[in-house]
């Protein structure tokens, strides 16, 4: 069965959409949503993505998950059956829905992943390093993503899933990646118990301590709110979008590269070869000596931070309250 992928069609959509929400955004007054310079390097960095996702597709994608189904399904009888012993699964409409909750499933796990090991963060901080929130950010994808992105996916043709229903959910995942880069959708009320929402997703790219590493998932929430990354919007806070080590650059080679220099420049000061192996596969801010944070050691030194605040204004609201007290007077009944 032949299927084509939705990105096909999805990739003019985008184009249109970028361009409504630009004009959008410039005749309503809101000219901080986009930047021309930040419009460009994210244009440059989205075609060129295109053009490389289509070149590797072929090796990384398709032969990889067709290599994959052929060994772990192999054609008995006539039929092609898993290696564990049941049939490999067809094209019924529930199989579809499972490959759907799998790839969201994988898509959590590969994000996380993308957040959570430097190197990987390397190629993934691209699609962060914009301080911009909008459609036009959605296409500022990394070009080194797209080698070992493939690999995260191969256990789904291994247990059976045809290699061209992967393919179709994984554009599916994307079309909705894309459309979750606005600021012009509010909240979705109920349909926020279970869905990645475009709120969600804006915790999602904010530097603020409390959001980062916050809202992996992919069209669902379950899962984050499953391994306890699920944040919801508060939408007192001032919300800032980008990265804390930004590229300060509009220039598509730095913001490629800008992180992978990072890592290469610790490794040389590295005293010891474990020490290399957590600046290369540790979370992104290790140091040895406590000199850069992890997002969970910010995150904890910002709790902290915030206990005391509130354990200070209450000690002062106390004593406020007991200086205000008035005194009582002891006064004898009248006869």
């Amino acid at each position: 069965m032949e299927l084509t992928s939705p990105l096909v069609y999805g990739v003019p959509c985008f184009i249109a959409f970028i361009i409504l929400e630009l004009a959008y955004s410039k005749t309503h007054g809101d000219h901080h949503i986009y930047k021309w310079k930040d419009l460009f390097a994210s244009g440059f960095m989205g075609v060129g993505s295109a053009i490389l996702g289509s070149l590797l597709k072929v090796v990384f994608s398709i032969v990889l998950f067709e290599a994959v189904y052929q060994l772990f399904n192999p054609l008995v009888d006539g039929v092609r059956t898993n290696i564990l012993g049941y049939e490999a699964f067809g094209y019924v409409w529930y199989i579809w829905l499972l490959c759907m909750l799998a790839d969201d499933f994988t898509y959590y796990w590969f994000h996380r992943a993308n957040h959570e090991i430097r190197v990987l963060w390397a190629a993934h901080i691209v699609h962060h390093s914009s301080d911009n929130f909008n459609l036009g950010t959605a296409i500022r994808n990394g070009w080194f993503t797209l080698v070992y992105k493939p690999l995260f996916y191969a256990w789904m043709p291994a247990i059976g899933f045809p290699p061209e229903m992967v393919l179709v959910c994984l554009g599916i995942e994307a079309l909705w990646q894309f459309q979750l880069h606005t600021q012009y959708v509010p909240k979705l009320g109920p349909l926020e118990s279970i869905i990645n929402s475009h709120t969600m997703h804006q915790v999602h790219h904010a530097q603020n301590i409390e959001y980062l590493d916050k809202n992996h998932g992919g069209i669902l929430n379950i899962f984050d709110r499953l391994f306890g990354t699920w944040k919801p919007l508060d939408e007192s806070v001032d919300i800032r979008y980008g990265v804390i080590h930004a590229p300060n650059s509009y220039n598509p080679i730095v913001i490629l590269t800008h992180e992978f220099k990072d890592i290469w420049k610790d490794v040389r000061g590295a005293r010891k070869f474990s020490h290399v192996l957590m600046y290369i596969f540790g979370p992104p801010g290790w140091s040895p000596d406590g000199s850069t944070l992890t997002v969970k050691q910010q995150q904890r030194a910002y709790r902290k931070q915030l206990k005391k605040e509130r354990e200070h204004k209450a000690a002062a609201l106390a004593q406020a309250q007991a200086k205000a007290k008035p005194e009582r007077l002891l006064t004898k009944p009248v006869a």
